[in-house]
C-alpha cells in the first residue's frame, strides 16, 4: 500500500461537527454488539474519536493503537479528563500488533487502513489478535478509478478490501456506503 501516514497538525479533521453528523461514532459502534466484557482493539486510535465511546460500552479492556506519539498524548489527556481507567494506550503499527493472539472481541479499523504499508499483512494481524467469532469494522474512502487527485493514490477500493478479508477468512455481515465517498464493512472472523 503506502507509507503515508496522517499529519498530526491536522488533528480538528479528526473530530469536528461534519464528521460527527456523516459518522456518529455510537451509531456506527453498534454495527460490532459491543458486548458488556469485550475487549475492544482501536487501530489507529489517534484522539479517541471511537475509544472513548468503545469504553463506556464495555467493561473490558479497550486498546487504543497509534503510531504517532503525539496523538496519543492527546488521547491520553482525554482519558485522564474522563477518569477512564479501561482504555489503554498502545504505540505501534498495524502490520506488527503489540498484543497477544486472539486477545480481542472487536477491532476498530477506521480510514487507517489506507496508510498501512501491506494491507495483506495488515489483515493478517488483525485476524492474529482478533478472537474467533471476533467483529471487525473498517471504514475507508472509496477509490474510484476515474479520480486523478494525487491523495487518491492512498484509498482503497471496496471490492478490494473485501478480497483481502475473505482471503484471511472473514466473512463480510454487513456492507454500506454511509456517505459517496466512504464504505463501511463489518466482518467476522
Amino acid at each position: 500500500m503506502t507509507n503515508h501516514r496522517f499529519d498530526p497538525t491536522k488533528l480538528n479533521k479528526l473530530d469536528n461537527p461534519e464528521r460527527r453528523k456523516a459518522f456518529p461514532p455510537e451509531k456506527i459502534l453498534s454495527l460490532l454488539q459491543i458486548g458488556r466484557n469485550d475487549v475492544v482493539l482501536d487501530l489507529g486510535a489517534g484522539p479517541g474519536y471511537f475509544a472513548l465511546p468503545a469504553a463506556s460500552l464495555t467493561t473490558g479492556k479497550v486498546f487504543a493503537l497509534d503510531v504517532e506519539p503525539k496523538m496519543l498524548e492527546m488521547l491520553e489527556q482525554k482519558v485522564n479528563q474522563y477518569s477512564l481507567k479501561n482504555i489503554h494506550l498502545l504505540k505501534g503499527n498495524i502490520e506488527d500488533i503489540p498484543m497477544e493472539n486472539n486477545q480481542a472481541d472487536r477491532i476498530i479499523a477506521s480510514l487507517v487502513l489506507h496508510e498501512v504499508e501491506s494491507l495483506p499483512k495488515a489483515v493478517q494481524e488483525i485476524d492474529r489478535v482478533l478472537k474467533p467469532e471476533g467483529r471487525l469494522l473498517c471504514l475507508e474512502l472509496e477509490k474510484k478509478p476515474v479520480e486523478q487527485v494525487p491523495a487518491r493514490r492512498y484509498r482503497i477500493h471496496s471490492d478490494e478490501m473485501k478480497k483481502v478479508l475473505e482471503e484471511h477468512g472473514f466473512h463480510i455481515v454487513h456492507f454500506t456506503f454511509p456517505t459517496e465517498q466512504h464504505y463501511m464493512i463489518v466482518a467476522q472472523k
